[in-house]
């Protein structure tokens, strides 16, 4: 309860900060602050002190797993923040409002972390989804951004539709009249047409909600469109969130019927892997490439579904902490780029080596390669889908995409290693190359040891 209520807490003191502090350096430095503090609040929250004892009727349930993903979401934002505060203050003309609603983006993930009923899940997702709409056109000069802003809202607004659509059924369905999970898909009620039909439509609603295809028309209008700072957090920590209360959802309410509905996930994840993957290797554009990327990426995180053992639930946790840091250094780099394109990134390795070889330790994680986080948690993926003894099919099919991958994250590598150009004058400090070299350390050594974050998940705290 720590992190969702000092998170509401400190997006409301943000929304106010402008009357008070009028340098946007001194609301960075407010922001940095807040998100320090609550991310320390996660880590009590874990550590079993509890400052906000709040009676929540059983609607949300505190375990380890949504803890230990909180602390991890709070801490790819405080490196958001140190990377890119500067530049989120520089979108428009109160950088305060900026900060406040990824603080409310912040407490939505908190719910929806920790949900034990379907209306919790519901808030949560529209205390997520609502901060985003208004984020994606921030940039009123733009109508790109205006443009992407009406998208993401008109198709958010239907995949509410299609969540309370799908709620109502599976409450139709039940025999309590109880929207709690631990009420869902037991007894006779399991696998009936009403709940079946309950069940795919809020499974279509998530798959939105995390892009995965064929839901995911809406990701590279809406990423390209965003300021490029936006969709750093959109297409890292937001996703991740998202993809845990996905997961969450499927393993307390309706693990006990698997067989029911596992063809259903294993059909979205192999389509997400085959369109995320081919359509970024036509892509021109380095920021759109990383748009169909991240859906390529949702659809390894979906093993995480459709096995739902223990394994999976490893593999999640060092998936989302991995792909967020991997992400966020490499679009921390492209907001200081004004060519997107992959020609602009000629040369860059021999003005900025710094840039080039962090960038290049991030993108070797996204595909896959050996001694990056990125390597262990696709092998945490496919073990959690071996270990049931089924779908090697879409395990092959899987492995033949990853090697799809490769080849247009290293067009990056060749162009900043391999190519002649002039690089762009990039504004750089210090401070931003000791992130990204400390993000990428990071990137190593989880995939060196990968046990020193997934051990979290088994400590005990009295």
């Amino acid at each position: 309860m720590n992190s969702i209520i000092t998170s509401a807490v400190l997006g409301v003191i943000m929304m106010f900060s402008g009357i008070f502090l009028k340098k946007n350096s001194s609301i960075v430095t407010l922001a940095i602050a807040g998100i320090i503090v609550l991310l320390g609040m996660a880590a009590l929250d874990m550590s079993g002190y509890h400052f906000f004892p709040v009676d929540t009727h059983n609607m949300l349930y505190f375990d380890v797993f949504g803890l230990l993903f909180n602390c991890i979401a709070f801490a790819c934002t405080l490196a958001y923040f140190l990377l890119n505060g500067r530049d989120i203050a520089a979108i428009g003309n109160n950088p305060g409002e900026y900060f406040a609603l990824i603080f409310f983006v912040l407490c939505g993930l908190s719910i929806a972390s920790s949900f034990n009923s379907l209306l919790m899940l519901f808030i949560g997702i529209e205390i997520i989804s609502i901060p985003l709409y208004i984020l994606t056109g921030s940039d009123k000069r733009n109508l790109k951004s205006n443009e992407a802003s009406l998208k993401y809202f008109l198709m958010g607004a239907f995949s509410t539709g299609l969540m309370l659509l799908g709620i109502a059924f599976l409450y139709g369905a039940g025999d309590k009249g109880s929207f709690f999970l631990d009420d869902l898909g037991i007894g006779r009620v399991a696998g009936t047409p009403m709940m079946m039909t309950g069940l795919i439509l809020l499974m279509c609603s998530m798959a939105f909600k995390v892009s995965a295809a064929p839901f995911h028309f809406w990701t590279p209008d809406v990423y390209d469109g965003a300021p490029t700072v936006v969709t750093s957090f959109m297409a890292t920590i937001v996703k991740a969130g998202v993809f845990i209360a996905f997961v969450r959802l499927f393993i307390d309410a309706f693990g006990d019927m698997k067989a029911a509905w596992q063809i259903f996930i294993a059909i979205i994840t192999a389509t997400t892997l085959f369109i995320g993957n081919i359509t970024a290797v036509f892509q021109q554009s380095v920021k759109r490439m990383l748009a169909y990327s991240s859906i390529a990426q949702v659809g390894f995180m979906l093993f995480a579904l459709l096995t739902l053992n223990t394994l999976a639930k490893e593999g999640i946790i060092l998936y989302t902490a991995v792909y967020s840091l991997s992400t966020i250094g490499l679009f921390a780099i492209l907001v200081k780029m004004k060519d997107f394109s992959f020609d602009g990134f000629n040369g860059l390795a021999r003005q900025y080596p710094i840039v080039a070889f962090t960038a290049t330790i991030f993108l070797l994680s996204l595909a896959g390669i050996p001694l990056t986080g990125g390597f262990m948690a696709k092998y945490y993926m496919i073990a959690a889908v071996m270990n049931t003894g089924s779908f090697l099919w879409l395990v092959i099919f899987a492995l033949l995409c990853a090697t799809v991958s490769v080849y247009y994250y290293f067009r990056v590598i060749q162009a900043m290693y391999f190519k002649d150009g002039v690089a762009q004058q990039l504004n750089l400090t210090p401070g931003f190359n000791g992130m990204l070299i400390l993000l990428a350390a990071i990137v190593i050594i989880l995939g060196i040891f990968p046990e020193w974050l997934i051990g979290r998940l088994y400590i005990i705290y009295l």
